[in-house]
């Protein structure tokens, strides 16, 4: 499954808020064309059983998820 951005942003002054799902085995989110920089986000695994934390790191634009076992959804907040 691909990563998936939900089509419909919220903005506040100069922020965005980026929801959007991602597949098992989906090992990076590229917001590079949204956004100049991520300030917080969040993964979380959707399956019927629940799975670990999901871990991943943010660097500039890119989420890179390194043990996304289940597909999830996502939130970003960052500057445009």
């Amino acid at each position: 499954m691909a990563i998936a951005i939900d089509p419909r942003p919220t903005y506040f002054g100069d922020r965005m808020i980026i929801t959007g799902t991602y597949g098992a085995g989906d090992t990076t989110i590229d917001l590079s064309t949204l956004l100049s920089v991520i300030d917080m986000a969040m993964c979380c695994g959707t399956g019927a059983v629940p799975a670990p934390a999901e871990v991943y790191t943010i660097d500039g634009t890119t989420i890179t998820l390194t043990a996304a076992t289940q597909a999830g959804n996502f939130m970003v907040i960052g500057r445009r």
